[in-house]
């Protein structure tokens, strides 16, 4: 079965973690980086995709805006069920984001 993982942390949060000085936020995603990367590799036969988020737009009837939501990531993954799926991500390195959850949903391909 395929799952819709994404990876959140509070949009406030982001403001906050631009706010640290540049230096020593590079040391830090570097360190996350690393993590990431080994997480990745550990995982390769679950996970089919995994990419970064742009800004969104907001679409209603009233017209078209920017907007801001809390994903910064989103992957694809294989697995069983969704318990299985969720299990993948219970020590994820993406936890290590001060108030970062990740979210883990099935993908319906018969829907339309």
């Amino acid at each position: 079965m395929k799952f819709l993982v994404t990876y959140q942390m509070p949009h406030a949060g982001l403001d906050d973690w631009q706010k640290i000085p540049e230096a020593e936020r590079k040391t830090q995603e570097a360190h996350m980086q690393s993590e990431w990367e080994s997480w990745m590799a550990q995982h390769k036969e679950s996970i089919t995709e995994t990419a970064g988020i742009g800004k969104p737009k907001r679409i209603t009837s009233e017209g078209i805006e920017d907007s801001r939501n809390d994903i910064m990531m989103y992957s694809f993954v294989e697995a069983e069920s969704l318990e299985a799926a969720a299990d993948i991500f219970r020590s994820h390195p993406h936890f290590g984001i001060p108030g970062g959850w990740i979210e883990v949903m099935s993908v319906n391909k018969n829907i339309g």
